[in-house]
């Protein structure tokens, strides 16, 4: 990057009532900043700084058949950085599966999430998950599932039982707007306003569920005041401003954390990639779409806020890069290099103990005749 730049005015999308921190003149909002010091917000710019440039290596490697898929974040670095900074480390979260960022953020490996992406031996889940669907108990992870809106009533009735055994554990869902149409909404909705669970429901609204837009997904004027319906807070909040994410999740966590119940956020950003590598956003919209967004792109908004304050110069900016650009390519040559999780691995993490007809049904896999090319 180089000098800081002038940013325009947000889009029209971004009303009176969506909460903001950073202004156009790069001053903070007394009402809304969760004023950090220097170094949090440094904290802050490098992980989304890594999620950007790990996702663009991803991408190559997926362009160039070395792993078979990848799920971007480009554009939404600040929704997901942000809010997973406001979390505690007893929290959990129950994720979509764009929130790699979030994840290393929180202290998953980079080894471990790119062994996962490759599939091999050393793969949390043993290689039986699409690429980005990982657990860890020991970040508060929950595991990743591909279905839309599963882990609404995942995390909620995680939640529950954290309530029920009077646990001070907040748990943090993330979701597309897209899942919002989807029965599992309703149902986790309905349910955390009930009990009054201590859950953040944090929706992404990036623009597209895949190639529908979100004003074909509902006759709403908001996501949030989708919430209204259920007896619970909903707010909207600029997902491309990292302090202003990072400031309602925090309040969000500590209403919950002190048993008052729910809350919605609708984080209103802009999915610029494709939903995946296995879609052309190119089929369904144009560059006058995304340009609007491009110019208020989350990493380069909080940079030039950094180098306007003196905290952060080019050359800490490159340095960075250079960094993470070795670390990635380290971590890819581990994994490439080894072995895929061993046969009898399929047999592993059903049961705590393995029950007798599965240890026959394994010793008979093993015994049975083997693929020249391995598996």
């Amino acid at each position: 990057m180089t000098a800081p730049s002038t940013r325009p005015s947000l889009p029209p999308t971004f009303e009176s009532d969506v909460v903001r921190v950073f202004g156009d003149d790069h001053e903070l909002s007394e009402e809304h900043d969760p004023r950090l010091s220097e170094e949090e917000i440094v904290t802050l710019y490098r992980y989304m700084c890594m999620t950007r440039q790990i996702d663009e290596r991803f991408i190559a490697l997926q362009r160039q058949g070395r792993v078979g898929f990848h799920v971007g974040s480009l554009g939404e670095e600040a929704t997901i950085i942000g809010s997973a900074y406001a979390l505690r480390p007893k929290d959990w979260v129950f994720p979509c599966y764009r929130e790699f960022g979030a994840a290393l953020l929180r202290g998953f490996p980079l080894q471990r999430l790119v062994d996962n992406v490759f599939g091999n031996k050393n793969d949390v889940v043993k290689g039986r998950q699409m690429p980005h669907h990982y657990t860890s108990r020991q970040i508060g992870w929950a595991s990743i599932s591909s279905p839309v809106g599963t882990q609404i009533t995942q995390a909620v009735g995680f939640s529950w039982a954290a309530k029920l055994q009077k646990h001070d554990t907040v748990s943090l869902v993330y979701f597309g707007e897209g899942a919002t149409s989807s029965s599992d909404f309703h149902s986790g909705m309905n349910f955390a306003g009930v009990f009054r669970v201590p859950v953040v429901l944090l929706c992404r609204n990036n623009g597209w569920a895949i190639s529908v837009p979100s004003e074909r997904q509902t006759a709403s004027h908001t996501f949030a005041e989708k919430a209204q319906a259920y007896g619970i807070p909903g707010i909207r909040v600029d997902g491309n401003d990292v302090l202003a994410v990072l400031s309602v999740t925090r309040r969000a966590v500590a209403r919950a954390a002190a048993g008052l119940g729910p809350t919605m956020i609708e984080a209103i950003t802009y999915r610029m990639g494709g939903h995946s590598t296995s879609d052309d956003p190119n089929r369904y919209r144009g560059a006058s779409d995304t340009e609007p967004w491009r110019l208020l792109d989350p990493i380069e908004r909080l940079y030039d806020f950094l180098c306007g304050k003196g905290i952060w110069s080019p050359e800490q900016d490159q340095q960075l890069k250079t960094q993470v650009a070795d670390d990635f390519k380290a971590a890819v040559q581990a994994a490439e290099g080894t072995s895929p999780p061993a046969l009898e691995t399929l047999f592993d993490d059903v049961y705590e103990s393995l029950p007798w007809h599965l240890v026959e049904q394994r010793a008979q896999l093993l015994a049975g005749p083997r693929s020249p090319s391995g598996h």
